[in-house]
């Protein structure tokens, strides 16, 4: 894909000519032996405490189309775990690997599972699914402001405009929600009533909308985010003013057209980070991913009053669950070796990832082909960028 939007390779897809993505999914239940105490998890990443040597439970998904769950089958042997393109200077990331050819990055998404601060499984298509998740955005907001992308060689890689990028993350949140140290909700239950320059009412509860969206920003640490202001953000010298007006207008006019689109499709986007960056004429522009699975959390539109009003937690496409087997099955943080996860599982997070895409986009998913080493498709795909 070019900055206009239009494909500009030959996919080297599978011909699956589908009319489009499923318009129901049904749940099975699949169960792995677990050695130890564990959480049984559920669609909705609620948990519970189940006894010693017990089966392990995820109700799974069915009813994507018989073609992908043929190519999560046969695409589990041929994940993009590790890419040596031998040009540039590389980064590589906990799922990017970034090489930097000087006027241009390659970014390769890759389809590592990390958690832990380690590696846990490569999940088929994970990495095509990002990367054209991101893609998809970016062709749709360019109305709202410029994005760093040139090309789309390969479903895994897309080809950006290096730029010099702004050291804060633009998280936008719509909901009183969240978990970690950084969330909006740890902060208010703990009776914070301000939050990185916004104020809150007394009274609110844990995954009530808010009045209106919020710019939550925060800045990188030694190896975790710190929450900032936007006037301590300019008293720092982090951004200019200006620059912070624009990006910071930027954000949440993204976050809004977002919540828009996924709100068509039964969704409703709750929060997401982005970055930006200044192109070498000074432009700023949108950089890295838009609105992906794994920078943005989505919950299921359907029902989500009636689970606020009753206190239930809101349905959401979990991908918490093989962190969790990992968590049951050994001391992730200690281990030397981990256990390598059920195939069945590895795949099930596969077919989420796949499920995502179709009903972000509303697009039928087309699968690279796995009967191509992942290794030997990208090489060829980037080799005009290279020679």
């Amino acid at each position: 894909m070019n900055r206009s939007g239009t494909l500009s390779h030959a996919r080297l897809c599978m011909d699956l000519r589908i009319a489009g993505p499923p318009a129901a999914l049904s749940l099975r239940r699949l169960k792995f032996q677990s050695n130890k105490h564990y959480d049984e998890i559920s669609m909705t990443g609620r948990c519970r405490s189940s006894s010693f040597e017990k089966d392990v439970g995820i109700e799974c998904m069915e009813g994507l189309r018989p073609e992908v769950d043929h190519a999560v089958d046969r695409g589990i042997d041929n994940c993009l775990t590790y890419t040596d393109l031998g040009v540039g200077k590389k980064y590589e990331g906990k799922v990017r690997d970034t090489y930097d050819l000087g006027d241009t990055t390659i970014i390769v998404t890759t389809d590592r599972q990390s958690a832990f601060d380690r590696h846990l499984a490569s999940i088929p298509f994970k990495g095509q699914v990002l990367n054209e998740t991101s893609a998809w955005w970016m062709r749709k907001t360019t109305h709202i402001i410029p994005n760093a992308l040139i090309d789309v060689p390969d479903p895994n890689i897309s080809v950006m405009q290096k730029c010099t990028v702004f050291p804060v993350e633009f998280v936008c949140r719509g909901f009183m929600t969240g978990s970690t140290e950084t969330s909006l909700w740890t902060h208010y239950n703990r009776g914070e009533r301000e939050y990185c320059g916004n104020v809150f009412p007394d009274g609110m509860k844990k995954n009530e909308q808010l009045s209106h969206n919020v710019l939550t920003p925060t800045t990188k640490a030694a190896d975790h985010d710190v929450p900032i202001s936007p006037d301590d953000i300019v008293k720092q010298g982090l951004m200019s003013q200006e620059d912070w007006d624009v990006a910071s207008a930027a954000a949440l006019a993204l976050f809004e057209f977002g919540q828009k689109e996924a709100a068509s499709r039964g969704l409703l986007l709750v929060d997401t980070k982005y970055e930006f960056g200044k192109d070498p004429e000074g432009n700023i522009m949108l950089i890295d991913e838009i609105h992906t699975p794994d920078s943005s959390r989505y919950w299921i539109a359907d029902g989500y009053k009636e689970r606020l009003e009753n206190g239930q937690e809101p349905q959401n496409i979990d991908k918490e669950f093989l962190r969790l087997w990992f968590r049951a099955n050994c001391d992730p943080y200690n281990d030397d070796v981990l256990p390598e996860a059920p195939k069945e599982l590895v795949k099930e997070l596969s077919r989420r990832y796949i499920f995502l895409y179709e009903t972000i986009t509303g697009e039928a998913f087309v699968p690279a082909d796995p009967d191509i080493p992942a290794q030997e498709r990208i090489e060829e795909a980037i080799s005009k960028y290279i020679h």
